[in-house]
């Protein structure tokens, strides 16, 4: 997945209210409860259905790396899915979105501004409108580029034109080279 599309996952996953499964054993007893049988699980996972089950008699405990990152995944992917619906919701409705970044920010503006981009390491309050954005884009299937794209144009809004008191001309955000990137609910 993409730099955008983590930092937004991981946001969201700050809202979970319980932890979830940490245990090879227990994640795949909760994979097998919410796919409802262990041959799913197995297909998901490109594993053999008896792993699947030896995991879930707790006969396998420690699963090899490539697996264990697949298995996390795969739990986060399906965690809590009406805990995960509802910060969205509330992000893109009345509260909002932080990006706090550390990139090079330039723009385009007329002729006699300071216009190169440099280093800015920013944290910035996004309104409900660019969180709902960047969720519906998100879930679209949007690409890392394109959810880049729209930070950059809430960036502009709110950074650089303060909801449009200033720098009414700014054309166009040039936002590349991210050294950090952090999205809050």
């Amino acid at each position: 997945m993409s730099m955008f599309g983590n930092g937004l996952d991981a946001a969201v996953h700050k809202a979970f209210t319980r932890p979830a499964p940490k245990s090879a054993p227990a994640q795949m007893r909760y994979l097998v409860r919410q796919l409802k049988g262990t041959k799913a699980v197995a297909q998901m996972l490109r594993i053999s259905q008896r792993t699947v089950e030896r995991y879930v008699k707790n006969q396998i405990k420690k699963p090899r790396p490539e697996l264990a990152a697949r298995l996390e995944r795969e739990v986060k992917k399906r965690w809590q899915p009406q805990i995960r619906a509802q910060a969205r919701q509330k992000a893109a409705t009345t509260g909002g979105i932080v990006i706090d970044t550390r990139a090079r920010i330039g723009y385009t503006a007329p002729i006699g501004t300071t216009d190169e981009g440099r280093l800015r390491h920013l944290t910035v309050a996004l309104p409900p409108r660019y969180a709902a954005r960047l969720f519906d884009a998100q879930q679209a299937g949007a690409s890392d580029q394109q959810l880049q794209q729209i930070a950059a144009e809430a960036v502009k809004e709110v950074y650089f034109q303060d909801g449009g008191r200033r720098a009414g001309q700014l054309e166009e955000i040039r936002f590349t080279d991210i050294e950090h990137l952090e999205f809050d609910l």
